[in-house]
């Protein structure tokens, strides 16, 4: 089945608390978060099969609930979470502000499953991760480990025993129109609010970001800011997808999305066992998009333009320097970062294939041997030396400054802007939400 590839821009997702005027400075770099915000939900799931740490089995089906059943299951099984979000308003005034989403427990000594986006600052700054459950009972997390590059799961763990975690269903045998159920935290404050619909539409490849796709499927069921990282219920009471996004703008509802339980449930493994997925393909380079108006003023070829290179790296090693322009990895032409991460997919650590660059003028290819993917807190800023990476290669006045005057940061943000048109040419008007 041939994937329906959307875009979704994440401005300000996170449902943030108090947050005023500081949420349009972080819109104009296009912050990927989440749609998450307060209190907290619960935990205790049904008599269905429970994830044991070391195994997320997939139990077999039972018989069809009513929604009030699925609602009493999912009042012993959501949690709530919250945390901060630290970050500069638009006058360069560190802020932190409180957020909060929704997760769901995946083992009687609890582990929790939830969006990255919904953690991902705490992850980063050490802030901490205030679990609450249905009862009221409040434990801080330990973040077990993070996946926001490829996909957005996240894995907390907490101390406590005799839970009741959710059974998951198998997410490969859903059916577009079954009934669904969600039961999240949205808004912060309207904790255990359950919504129904049905499964609208499967396979849909959402581009979170300019460097990030995800399968998700489709679901009509209404979900708001602080729904980010809840389940997805089928009429069993089963888990079949963890909601992620929605696509928010004026006049258009019940569009939700949600990454389908079977591939978080693989990367829950792997994060529950390593703190990382492991064996993916890993370049060592921080790159920035060349488009055709750039190479066109710098002589240049459009691709993706490689800002720094990190030392020791297989990268490094293959001869990728700071300045090039990748054309092409493995024979697929990439013209952007998000294709060049499409195409780095088709690898794994080991594997080796050639790579097409533009450097001084002249097109040469050199063959790259993949590192393994560190986890998300060892990659590492630039080594003494190499140039931070910038937003657009281009960026730097005559005179050698960063921006080469007031009118030329100005022209750059509208540029920005201007950039934000769909292939029709029409601006897109609205934003996709990143988190619900």
């Amino acid at each position: 089945m041939k994937k329906t590839i959307l875009t979704v821009t994440a401005i300000c997702l996170a449902a943030v608390l108090l947050c005023s005027a500081a949420c349009f400075a972080t819109a104009s770099y296009v912050h990927k978060q989440a749609l998450v915000s307060g209190p907290a939900l619960s935990a205790a799931p049904a008599e269905s099969a429970g994830l044991k740490a070391s195994s997320l089995a997939l139990p077999s089906s039972g018989g069809e609930r009513t929604a009030e059943e699925i609602y009493q299951l999912a009042c012993k099984q959501v949690v709530g979470i919250s945390t901060t979000v630290t970050g500069y308003n638009m006058f360069g005034q560190l802020t932190k502000n409180a957020v909060s989403g929704t997760g769901f427990i995946i083992s009687e000594d609890g582990y929790i499953l939830t969006n990255n986006h919904v953690v991902e600052s705490a992850y980063t700054t050490g802030s901490d991760v205030i679990v609450k459950l249905y009862d009221g009972s409040e434990y801080t997390a330990k973040i077990v480990g993070v996946e926001g590059r490829d996909s957005d799961v996240a894995v907390l763990k907490i101390e406590a025993s005799g839970l009741s975690p959710v059974a998951l269903g198998n997410s490969d045998e859903m059916e577009v129109g079954e009934n669904i159920y969600v039961v999240g935290n949205p808004l912060g404050e309207l904790t255990y609010t359950m919504t129904s619909g049905i499964v609208s539409a499967l396979d849909r490849e959402i581009a979170a970001d300019t460097n990030t796709s995800i399968n998700m499927f489709q679901l009509d069921a209404a979900v708001n800011s602080g729904n980010s990282g809840g389940p997805v219920y089928d009429a069993q009471g089963r888990v079949l997808g963890i909601v992620t996004a929605k696509y928010q703008s004026a006049g258009i509802e019940g569009l939700g999305f949600a990454i389908p339980i079977n591939d978080a449930a693989k990367i829950a493994r792997e994060l529950i066992d390593h703190g990382y997925v492991t064996g993916k393909a890993y370049l060592g380079i921080i790159v920035t998009n060349m488009s055709e108006a750039d190479a066109q003023r710098y002589n240049s070829k459009a691709g993706v333009y490689v800002t720094s290179v990190t030392e020791g790296s297989c990268a490094e090693k293959a001869d990728i320097r700071q300045g090039d322009v990748i054309l092409e990895l493995g024979g697929k032409a990439v013209a952007s970062t998000g294709e060049l991460a499409e195409a780095k997919k088709d690898y794994k650590a080991g594997d080796s294939c050639e790579v097409k660059l533009w450097r001084s003028g002249k097109e040469l290819t050199v063959t790259v041997t993949f590192d393994e993917e560190p986890s998300q807190l060892e990659v590492q800023a630039p080594a003494a030396g190499q140039e931070e990476p910038r937003q657009d290669p281009g960026r730097s006045g005559g005179d050698g400054s960063e921006w080469g005057s007031w009118w030329d940061m100005f022209g750059d943000f509208f540029d920005y802007y201007e950039d934000r048109e769909d292939e029709s040419g029409d601006d897109r008007g609205s934003f996709w939400h990143f988190g619900s």
